[in-house]
């Protein structure tokens, strides 16, 4: 019997101790997404999104609730292990682009099969055809410095899909990006769905989430509202 959900949140809860406060994240959260799903998820800030989404990343645990990711329980997994999966299967991308400043686009793209020990050989096989696949080609040597806003994002979107990972999430991916940048990042993102990729994107603002199928809404520690579009 084929399972197509990747992702399965069941009641997620998130407390933070800080000092004698104790604040609550996620109160009670459940979620399912299938493979190949585009999902943005919007909220304020405060509002659990970006907790959900590091526990959904296997970069946090939940207090209380259980995560499945493929079907494998993963919120009980320690700290090594959520590093293998999150390696395997997830790439992220961020709104700050995270490059190394002195470290050329293909190296900044390399770096993920490093920690995997890839091979040189495949390692600058596999960087040059994600670089092909976001258009940088003739821009491989450059330094993040020396690249554009918008090119700096398709290099940290290469650097996320270099390891074939089924899941990508994108935290405000179109956050330091003008308008028609942040269309030409999306277009690269509906092409990676279309591939196949389940992907997540957490963005505040409309126009950007109406790029995805579904819109996940957070208030206050909770999903109050989950539509599908019809776009």
């Amino acid at each position: 019997m084929g399972d197509s959900r990747v992702i399965e949140a069941k009641d997620i809860h998130k407390t933070y101790d800080l000092g004698d406060i104790k604040v609550h994240a996620l109160k009670g959260v459940s979620l399912e997404i299938k493979k190949g799903d585009f999902v943005s998820i919007m909220g304020a800030s405060g509002s659990g999104k970006s907790t959900f989404m590091n526990i959904i990343g296997c970069l946090d645990k939940p207090t209380k609730g259980e995560y499945y990711l493929d079907n494998n329980q993963v919120s009980s997994l320690d700290t090594d292990e959520l590093a293998e999966i999150r390696n395997k299967k997830i790439g992220f991308v961020f709104q700050s682009f995270n490059l190394l400043a002195r470290t050329t686009a293909i190296e900044n793209v390399e770096l993920p099969m490093i920690y995997n020990n890839t091979d040189s050989k495949k390692r600058a096989e596999r960087a040059n055809q994600a670089i092909k696949m976001v258009g940088l080609d003739g821009r491989e040597h450059h330094l993040p410095s020396q690249l554009s806003g918008g090119q700096q994002q398709r290099v940290a979107i290469a650097r996320a899909i270099v390891n074939n990972p089924s899941i990508i999430l994108a935290d405000e991916p179109t956050g330091n990006l003008d308008s028609q940048t942040s269309m030409e990042i999306m277009g690269i993102f509906k092409a990676l769905n279309k591939e196949g990729k389940t992907i997540i994107m957490i963005t505040h603002e409309q126009d950007i989430a109406r790029h995805a199928e579904r819109i996940v809404t957070f208030k206050d520690g909770y999903i109050i509202e989950d539509k599908v579009q019809g776009n």
